[in-house]
Order: C-alpha cells, then structure tokens, then sequence
C-alpha cells in the first residue's frame, strides 16, 4: 500500500531567508533541538518507504508565515503538499487565504495551543474567524485544529456550522484513554463522531497512550474505527517533532493498528490522505 503521512513538519536551516517568528513569541524546544528541512524529509520519507505527505507548517517556529513551508513543498510537488496557519481573525483573512492557496497551499490548520502554551479554544467560536471558514468552503480547503478535550464542543460547531468544510482534528483531540474500555474518560471524542465531515489524525501520541495502564492499541482503535470509519482517519508521523527516525515512528503505528483489517489499514495509511488532500493522490 502507498503510506502518505499527514503530519510531519519542515525547519529551514536559513534563519536570514525564513526568519523565526514563532505563535506566542515562544518558540517550540522541539524545532531547535530536531529541525529537519525539507530536503532531511524526503530523505527520511525514502528510507522509511513513505510515499507522500502533507506537510504541517510550523506555528511555534514562523508564526503565520507559510513562506518555507510552501516553497519546500513546491520543490517537491510530486510528493508533497502544504499545510498553513494564517490569523483567523485579520480584516483581510479571506484575502490572505486566497493568497496562500494561489501560492500552493493546499489546506489550514488552526493552532489553539499544545507544546508552547495551554489550549485556548476561543479564537474556534469568534465570529470574525467565520469569513475564514466560508473562504475555506469557497477554495475547498479542509482545515486541521489543534486542541484539546476543552475545544471538542467548537469543533463540532463548526462541523455543524460550515459542513462543507473537511475538519481534521489534530493528536485525535488528545483523548484520555487510560481508563481502558469502553474509554468513558474519551466520551466527548466519541460524541461527535457522528459528524460527518470531521476527520480524525492519529500520531505518536495516541500510539504511546494505548500502551499504558487499561487502555489497548486492539480495544481503543477497534472503538475510534467502529465510531468514525476508517475512512475519516489517517496517520501523521509529527516528525520531527516526536523523537526517533521517522521509520520508527512508522513502525510503531503500523503495530498499533495491525489489528485492524487491511481494507481499514488501506485508508488510514493512504487513501483517507488522498481524499483529503487529493493532489497526493
């Protein structure tokens, strides 16, 4: 089967080029100590038999600045694709949009927190961030977000809200799987599987969670595959960003859901990637 991975990340090792102006004003430990550019990507992608992907653009190293995410990816355009984060709540947000996508951008992502700051979810439910969503159905662009337990109740408004919209949301929500079966602690994850335009991203993360006390790789994912289909799911490595060579990280989720059919392991490893992004396909 062809792998696409749907979130790793690029650091440019030309700081005059592609100055760092990091979310927050707090620049992530992880792009410091493991920037990998582009060209360490595609390399790493070749040795661990990784086809495509859609790369996720760095918010805690650029800011809204899509500049090398972009151009890395249009360098490789047989293979890659660009995700963006732009200010969702600028006056000129549509026309920023347009811009980007224009200059190869093929989806968004949201940023409400996570290895720099806590989950702020309020920016998801500000009215001046909707001209975005509507920009976003307009161009076909899905959007990934990043958050938390605390932000699931705006992603499902959203989902409601602008259904034509693809959501992906980021790390599965980051539910709390310890508890095991039937995973009471990740009721609200579940509770909005109903939604059929929300999509869900499975990375390192979740692997290591379903190893620890009551929960299981077999149980947990068996659940998110009976809730949302394998259809509405996909991998992403978060390369560099988890530590270990990507071939590792790979490894590791194709362990973690070796249970599952082939068919189902098709669409997450590959073609959920490709109906989200349909230039991987």
């Amino acid at each position: 089967m062809d792998i696409i991975d749907i979130h790793p990340h690029i650091i440019s090792d030309d700081e005059k080029r592609y100055p760092p102006a990091p979310l927050f004003g707090k620049r992530s430990d992880w792009s410091q100590e493991r920037p990998s550019t582009v060209e360490s990507l595609i390399a790493a992608m070749d040795e661990a038999g990784v086809s495509k992907a859609a790369v996720v653009h760095s918010s805690t190293t650029y800011g809204f600045d899509n500049s090398y995410v972009v151009d890395g990816c249009n360098r490789y355009a047989d293979r890659l694709v660009a995700v963006g984060s732009i200010d969702m709540l600028a006056d000129d947000v549509a026309a920023t949009i347009k811009g980007w996508k224009d200059k190869g951008l093929a989806g968004l992502r949201i940023f409400t927190g996570g290895s720099t700051k806590d989950f702020d979810p309020s920016e998801l439910d500000n009215p001046k961030s909707f001209k975005a969503w509507e920009m976003c159905a307009e161009l076909e662009l899905p959007m990934c977000i990043q958050t938390g337990p605390i932000g699931l109740p705006y992603v499902a408004m959203l989902a409601r809200k602008f259904p034509t919209v693809d959501i992906i949301l980021d790390h599965l929500g980051r539910p709390d799987v310890l508890d095991g079966p039937p995973y009471a602690n990740a009721a609200s994850l579940f509770d909005i599987a109903d939604m059929p335009n929300i999509f869900v991203k499975l990375t390192p993360r979740i692997f290591g969670d379903v190893k620890k006390e009551k929960a299981s790789a077999e149980s947990f994912f068996a659940k998110v595959v009976q809730a949302f289909g394998a259809q509405r799911m996909a991998w992403g490595s978060n390369f560099p960003t988890s530590p270990g060579k990507l071939s590792g990280i790979l490894a590791e989720a194709q362990a973690g859901l070796a249970s599952l059919s082939e068919e189902d392991r098709i669409w997450l490893f590959g073609k959920t990637a490709q109906r989200l992004y349909p230039a991987l396909a």
